[in-house]
């Protein structure tokens, strides 16, 4: 654990850098091939859409065992095809199909209560139209342009446009290859699933944002001096911003990863997997996104600006990504930039010279 600190510790100050501003192709690349994933899902294999978004009926059960066999053979063998037929944790067996007449409802509810020994008032029955996912998805896609519009405008006005830029980027980034990952592992799309992508863009943004504050912070003033340059500025707050991002990531998402591997996949909870499992990718990539290509996006567009320029030709010494005085450059010269004083250490008494 000490060694885990001084790493960090070293990469605070600039002891220990890692070049990630520097790998811009690279994130670039294994941003395209995920999305391109992304992509082949959500065009190739498509949604796994649930009854909300689909329409049909839906029918619950209270069970003693693991009856999902039983459950489909009997809803089969009443003439209905394709059933989708799930066990809600240990007690509810719940049942979907496509939209059904009074008629075929009737069927099924009778051969259910038959052939698992109940009253027919014990099977639950919900019908649902397909209009009613159709309202879902356009009251997430209205929230989702309203909330990236609110982003931009905040971060224009606290930082810059270009950080808005690169926090856009980033968060779009992170939504299409969550859904697309989403729709490639074939869970079943529900309203939790909509609600789950939603959040995600949240968690995206405070990291992404934190990042940026240390960036702005590290290059105040920066056309003011001429020792280093924005990319190594803003590399710099990204290897300080680091071990953070990290850390909160994996605070965030071991609670998620206990509900979907554990509480879906072991103890059988289906209600949970499907905002589990869009959370757990979205943490993932958001923290990927905030340290990577958010800041990447941010410095290519911010060393196009004439000052900047300026501020690269004019440097005299070329300061590497991986220099061990970067941050002591950066304190000395911030301290030049706001008081005019350059400290200068103490000359030795002429008799101990």
């Amino acid at each position: 654990m000490s060694r885990l600190g001084n790493i960090a510790s070293g990469l605070y100050r600039g002891e220990v850098s890692l070049d990630i501003v520097g790998r811009a192709k690279l994130w670039y690349t294994i941003s395209l091939v995920v999305v391109g994933i992304a992509i082949f899902g959500v065009f190739g294999k498509g949604f796994n859409l649930g009854i909300e978004f689909r329409g049909g009926a839906e029918f619950q059960i209270a069970v003693t065992e693991d009856s999902v066999t039983k459950g489909r053979e009997i809803v089969q063998q009443a003439g209905i095809e394709n059933p989708i037929v799930t066990q809600l944790g240990t007690g509810t067996l719940r049942i979907q199909t496509l939209a059904l007449s009074e008629e075929e409802t009737t069927t099924v509810i009778n051969a259910l209560a038959t052939g698992f020994g109940v009253d027919v008032s014990e099977v639950q029955v919900r019908i649902v139209g397909p209009s009613w996912g159709a309202d879902i998805t356009r009251t997430a896609l209205n929230a989702l342009v309203v909330f990236l519009a609110l982003v931009s405008i905040f971060l224009a006005l606290t930082y810059e446009w270009r950080m808005a830029a690169g926090a856009l980027v980033a968060l779009l980034h992170d939504v299409f290859i969550t859904v697309g990952l989403y729709a490639l592992i074939g869970f079943e799309v529900t309203p939790a699933t909509a609600i789950g992508f939603l959040t995600i863009l949240g968690y995206s943004l405070y990291d992404t944002v934190v990042v940026f504050d240390k960036v702005k912070e590290n290059t105040k003033n920066i056309e003011r001096q001429s020792r280093f340059t924005y990319t190594a500025a803003a590399n710099l707050a990204v290897n300080q911003s680091l071990v953070r991002s990290v850390n909160t990531s994996i605070v965030a998402v071991l609670p998620v990863a206990g509900i979907l591997f554990v509480g879906a996949g072991i103890l059988g909870a289906g209600t949970l997997r499907d905002i589990s499992l869009a959370l757990f990718i979205g943490i993932l990539v958001g923290t990927y996104s905030s340290l990577t290509l958010a800041t990447v996006v941010l410095v290519n567009l911010k060393e196009r600006t004439p000052e900047m320029q300026a501020l690269r030709r004019r440097a005299s010494t070329k300061t590497s990504l991986k220099s061990n005085s970067l941050q002591a450059d950066a304190l000395e010269e911030k301290i030049v930039v706001e008081t005019g004083v350059r400290t200068q250490p103490r000359r030795k008494p002429r008799s101990k010279r």
